[in-house]
């Protein structure tokens, strides 16, 4: 038995105290269950094991990536499991416990500059950048997460399990973008399931660039690239809805509070979505979302540093 053997398979979970009288069932995809905490266990995963059978990553060679944090993460544990050796490219824009953790797991980290710790279109542009050229490296291969497309079928797992926990009775499916992979490979398989499911993709209203504005700062970590990223296509959702950063974080803080769900910013974006969308179809539809990862990764940032009332 592996470590490996544990990623998926997590569980659903009914929104409870968030979702007003009258709407739909809401269903939350605690995808903060697997070995690190984060729904990025399955790409990293998918992302190694391909390379690895098709010859791209040769025995003895290394990988190299560039992250906003999780998916570093979840390529550290993969590869301290397999013994690979990983360099990392990220940034203070991600929280220290990504950093520190996948420094833990022992990958070797390359940071560039991020202004005021934000996330932004230049920062992630100069990631990868820097990621290509270590990947020049002999031995080295690239994950090169926005273009890999050996993720999708990971998430294709994830909408069979979504499926089989619902019974198959899924009206709308809310996801946040990053590189695209997850809403790619989760959309597409439920709608093999079923055509007429609703997909809502979710942004950063501060850069909001797949509803057609302009790239901008923000702070829900893991989203939000700040281009259109190689895995988007206008086809894979219904709809595009942005959320603000305070919005995101003070969803995420409700969930912790009210839910007892400890969770991440993306996770509160999905959230306030998935109850826009419960509120609008009523009773009688099922609503389904996914909790990114765990609030834990997120203690030192300003999602949960400022602990407010409670605290004297």
């Amino acid at each position: 038995m592996s470590p490996l053997n544990f990623i998926g398979n997590t569980r659903l979970l009914p929104i409870r105290h968030l979702t007003p009288e009258g709407s739909a069932t809401v269903l939350l995809k605690l995808e903060y269950e697997n070995p690190t905490g984060s729904m990025k266990d399955r790409m990293a995963l998918a992302m190694v094991e391909g390379a690895e059978r098709d010859g791209r990553l040769r025995a003895g060679g290394s990988v190299v990536e560039y992250t906003g944090g999780s998916t570093g993460v979840s390529l550290a544990f993969v590869c301290a499991v397999k013994r690979i050796p990983l360099k990392i490219v990220t940034s203070i824009a991600a929280s220290a416990e990504k950093r520190a953790h996948m420094v833990a797991l022992g990958a070797e980290l390359t940071l560039v500059d991020a202004p005021g710790g934000v996330t932004t279109k230049e920062m992630i542009l100069e990631m990868i950048e820097t990621a290509r050229r270590l990947a020049e490296a002999p031995g080295s291969y690239w994950t090169d997460q926005f273009k890999n497309h050996d993720q999708v079928g990971a998430y294709h797992t994830m909408a069979d399990e979504l499926w089989d926990q619902t019974g198959g009775k899924i009206s709308v499916f809310v996801q946040s973008v990053g590189t695209g992979g997850s809403l790619r490979g989760t959309s597409t398989r439920l709608r093999d399931h079923d055509p007429d499911i609703r997909v809502v993709a979710v942004e950063p209203a501060e850069s909001a660039v797949l509803s057609g504005k302009p790239s901008g700062s923000h702070r829900i970590e893991g989203t939000g690239a700040g281009f259109v990223v190689p895995h988007w296509d206008p086809s894979l959702a219904n709809a595009i809805e942005p959320v603000s950063s305070a919005d995101a974080m003070a969803m995420a803080r409700r969930l912790a509070r009210e839910e007892g769900i400890f969770a991440g910013t993306s996770t509160g974006a999905n959230v306030a979505v998935a109850l826009r969308e419960a509120a609008r179809l009523g009773q009688g539809a099922t609503v389904v979302t996914v909790a990114c990862d765990s609030g834990m990764k997120y203690l030192s940032t300003e999602q949960y540093r400022e602990a407010g009332p409670g605290v004297s």
